[in-house]
């Protein structure tokens, strides 16, 4: 698994309703293809009624190994349901899927 992969499924366990993980590494002085440096956008329930620093000793605390090993920088921009809907809006919701070729 990539080092994305693996920080994608450890945020999964905090049930978020979006999740974002970019690699940022190319922006930086480092080798091509290196994870190294991500960006994290995390919605989830699991944040209310926690202060920011609390949210961000969450993710830490979950992504430690990786954090300890090949992570060298992590932006975290963590928000909880409200917060995120307050901020940016409601995101579009898809159109119901009609069947593709089913549909008559």
């Amino acid at each position: 698994m990539t080092v994305q992969q693996v920080i994608e499924s450890k945020l999964a366990t905090l049930d978020p309703s979006h999740l974002e993980v970019v690699n940022e590494s190319g922006n930086h002085n480092v080798p091509p293809g290196s994870e190294s440096h991500f960006k994290v956008v995390l919605v989830s329930s699991r944040f209310e009624g926690l202060r920011a620093i609390q949210r961000h000793r969450v993710i830490h605390e979950l992504l430690s190994e990786e954090i300890s090993g090949p992570i060298h920088a992590l932006a975290l921009h963590l928000y909880t349901d409200a917060d995120w809907t307050k901020r940016f809006g409601e995101a579009p919701k898809s159109p119901p899927c009609l069947g593709g070729s089913k549909a008559g």
